[in-house]
């Protein structure tokens, strides 16, 4: 059985999964991991989601505000033996839903090119857009943006 929770980033499943996500992110973008990992701190999310199959957590995600429009998408990750199931997308429908609980009009998103199922799921619902903020300018970035309307 699935189920989602709405926590925070000090939920210790949320901090073990992201720790799986860093290290699965460390060996796909090489020598860039440094410079995205400065942007993936976890220790001000208040928004999470944790996805359980059974009792065990398999994905997670996280939304923070980026400006008084848009939240930005952060931290999405399920675990490489869990996917194919629709898990992400159950984890991303969420943290839209509550994006627009909290008043945000879009959701906005960075991944690497490297990220290539990340890029697929992206591809379904949302647009790419010019890179923004610290990614302006950085070939290895890939930015979208969901109108949530």
């Amino acid at each position: 059985m699935m189920k989602l929770i709405r926590t925070n980033s000090d939920n210790q499943d949320f901090i073990q999964l992201v720790k799986m996500l860093d290290e699965y992110l460390a060996y796909t973008d090489g020598e860039d991991h440094a410079f995205y990992d400065q942007y993936n701190k976890i220790d001000m999310l208040k928004h999470c989601v944790v996805l359980y199959e059974e009792e065990n957590a398999v994905g997670c995600g996280a939304i923070k505000p980026y400006d008084e429009n848009s939240a930005e998408l952060k931290r999405m990750f399920v675990i490489p033996e869990f996917r194919g199931k629709g898990y992400a997308s159950k984890i991303l429908s969420e943290l839209e839903n509550w994006a627009k609980e909290l008043g945000f009009q879009s959701v906005i998103l960075e991944t690497g090119i490297n990220q290539l199922e990340a890029i697929k799921m992206y591809d379904r619902t949302f647009e790419r857009i010019e890179n923004y903020g610290q990614y302006k300018g950085v070939e290895n970035s890939l930015c979208f943006k969901k109108d949530l309307g």
